[in-house]
């Protein structure tokens, strides 16, 4: 499921871990997520799932909005809900039903990220984007 808004997303309270990011702790960030999820009872497979949608939102955060990030994981309702804000300069979010060619240099980290999540929210506007990704907890 895919939800794109453009509404502002504010602080978020009763965080299991809040972590700024760059390409130079983007392993330490896996690990960090990997075992906070873990530890909420996230099963293996689903773990790898959620930890590579992580992944893919966190590099693109990097790659395409200035280098940086900011990252706050909750557990809400029965799920793990991972937000990963930047400040970049905004995009019109555009996620294809299919996956992306092979060619094409976009697309495959969104798509990939609504694929392996149970919900994939986006909010976007002129400066910065809030990706919130959603994986239920068993």
């Amino acid at each position: 499921m895919l939800n794109v808004s453009e509404e502002p997303v504010g602080r978020r309270d009763g965080a299991l871990l809040e972590q700024r990011f760059t390409a130079d702790c983007l392993a330490l960030l896996r690990t960090l997520v990997e075992s906070a999820a873990a530890k909420e009872g996230l099963d293996d497979m689903r773990l790898g799932e959620f930890i590579l949608a992580v992944d893919e939102i966190a590099s693109n955060a990097i790659e395409h909005a200035g280098g940086s990030g900011q990252l706050v994981l909750r557990r809400v309702d029965g799920a793990l809900e991972c937000l990963i804000t930047d400040e970049g300069a905004g995009f019109t979010p555009d996620i294809p039903e299919l996956a992306p060619d092979l060619d094409s240099a976009d697309g495959r980290g969104l798509w990939l990220a609504r694929l392996l999540t149970d919900r994939l929210t986006i909010t976007a506007g002129a400066v910065g984007a809030a990706v919130t990704l959603i994986m239920h907890l068993p």
